[in-house]
């Protein structure tokens, strides 16, 4: 049996995984689906949750960081990020 790992970045709107998805990223460990991020409008999930319910599992999430006084309009990185996996099996 042959497995790989495939990863989804999902951006949310806050620091709550039920909040909405506002920008993603996939990779395919297989080699075979070639995406890149911003290759789809349409969004993978509704929210984090949704990612969770359809059995990806949840590696990595973002530290809150809390706000300094004056840069509320700064533009700056993505600030809520959630790293999730799916290991795919397949036979030979």
């Amino acid at each position: 049996m042959e497995s790989y790992q495939q990863i989804l970045v999902l951006y949310l709107k806050n620091s709550s995984l039920d909040s909405d998805v506002i920008a993603w990223s996939f990779w395919d460990g297989s080699g075979e689906k070639k995406t890149f991020p911003g290759d789809s409008n349409e969004k993978p999930y509704k929210t984090g949750l949704d990612a969770l319910t359809d059995s990806w599992r949840l590696i990595q999430m973002s530290p809150i960081y809390p706000t300094v006084t004056g840069s509320e309009t700064n533009t700056s990185i993505l600030q809520y990020e959630f790293i999730f996996e799916k290991l795919i099996t397949e036979e030979p």
